[in-house]
């Protein structure tokens, strides 16, 4: 087997653990620690805010770190942070000791996430750029139908404290040894092989790809135009992710709420199967515009119809489409500037688009509180969604007039 489809499943069980304990883990630590300590939701989902704005500032770095020493240093280091972070959150006995370990989880996310799994992965192909990244990111879907359901019994069996520190080091002795194991190589000419593995550097090159379309003129309008529509897009997405056991508890309780969060995490699996079959043969900012308008449709159904049939079957629309936005961004840089130096230039969009979306949590808790409930806020994240997608599609119009 070519060594480039082990880095890909590798990295998908990168994903499972860094999104079960980080994005989909989010919403457990803030129903969890408001629960046990009886703290107000806006003040945790402050300290869960910081772990994005800590991940929005390396992840510059990550990408230039893989870049320049290979994704292993770097993946394992973020290893080590992520899994120190979570088990400390259960040893927390006032509120300022919640920032230090949302730090050290939003190390550890940077290095885990997006950014460190499409930089390890893309100079390992180029025909299947697009399958290779979305069947590597779509470990993110397996980490949200597992690891909230497995936090929350880790929680139950081993109570607060206790259950989190197991779930760190389980999750230590997974990612630790696989990272140092499957990513020694930084890229397939270390083992005398060309990118998809299908030609040896001593015989012809394979068969032609189609050519990036950045040229000098029109790759500030691509680069940013991507980083803010993928930006708000995935704001809103963390906040509904983070807020979602909450905003279900009321009408499914937590262990429905918990089945509901998995069961959405299922619909961006089959999201994320379905875009690794047709991604290398479709306009993928088209794509995203689409799914973004799609969960437009299923936030305002939240806001306007509260109910439970309304709530499940809307979280199942928005859940497929978040298996779409949070893999198509990378794919999108990848296809419109190619694989030279992809972790720094997709670094600089991924730093925009996780400082940005680090508020989202924070903003919906906000309005949360202000409003009562979570239909105002709900209405709004239609609103910056719509707007997102409006500025991805003219973005790419633009771009392609000036080139």
């Amino acid at each position: 087997m070519f060594h480039g489809w082990r880095v890909v499943a590798a990295c998908f069980v990168i994903a499972a653990v860094a999104w079960g304990l980080g994005t989909f883990g989010a919403s457990v630590y803030l129903q969890a620690v408001t629960a046990a300590r009886g703290w107000p939701i806006a003040d945790v989902a402050f300290a869960i805010t910081l772990f994005y704005l800590v991940s929005a500032l390396t992840q510059r770095s990550v990408g230039r770190g893989i870049d320049r020493w290979g994704p292993r240093p770097v993946l394992l280091v973020g290893a080590v942070s992520m899994t120190l972070g979570v088990a400390a959150i259960g040893q927390v006995t006032v509120r300022w000791q919640l920032y230090p370990c949302f730090v050290l989880i939003g190390i550890g996310w940077a290095a885990l996430s997006t950014t460190g799994i499409a930089a390890t992965v893309a100079p390992w192909f180029e025909r299947h750029q697009g399958r290779s990244m979305a069947l590597a990111i779509m470990g993110a879907s397996v980490g949200a139908i597992v690891g909230v359901p497995a936090l929350q019994f880790a929680i139950r069996r081993f109570g607060f404290d206790l259950g989190l520190a197991v779930v760190g080091l389980v999750a230590a002795a997974v990612l630790l040894p696989l990272i140092a194991r499957v990513l020694r190589f930084r890229r397939p000419e270390e083992i005398g092989l060309r990118r998809d593995g299908d030609a040896s550097l001593a015989g012809p090159a394979s068969a032609s790809v189609a050519r990036p379309i950045a040229t000098q003129a029109n790759r500030p309008l691509l680069l940013w135009s991507a980083a803010a529509a993928f930006a708000l897009g995935l704001a809103m997405q963390i906040g509904f992710i983070t807020h979602h056991v909450t905003l279900a508890e009321p009408l499914l309780g937590t262990a429905g709420a918990g089945l509901l969060v998995s069961a959405t995490g299922g619909s961006a699996f089959v999201g994320r199967l379905i875009l690794a079959r047709i991604v290398d043969g479709v306009a993928v900012r088209k794509l995203a515009c689409l799914v973004m308008l799609t969960q437009t449709g299923a936030l305002l159904a939240l806001a306007l119809w509260p109910t439970t049939p309304v709530l499940i079957g809307a979280s199942l629309v928005y859940g497929y489409g978040i298996g779409h936005i949070t893999t198509l961004g990378p794919i999108v840089v990848r296809r419109e500037f190619g694989a030279a130096a992809f972790g720094a230039t997709y670094g600089i969009a991924a730093s925009v688009i996780q400082l940005t979306s680090a508020f989202g949590p924070a903003v919906i808790g906000v309005l949360r509180d202000s409003f009562g409930g979570y239909r105002p806020g709900l209405a709004i994240a239609s609103v910056v969604t719509l707007t997102a997608c409006m500025i991805l599609f003219t973005g790419g119009r633009l771009a392609a007039r000036s080139s």
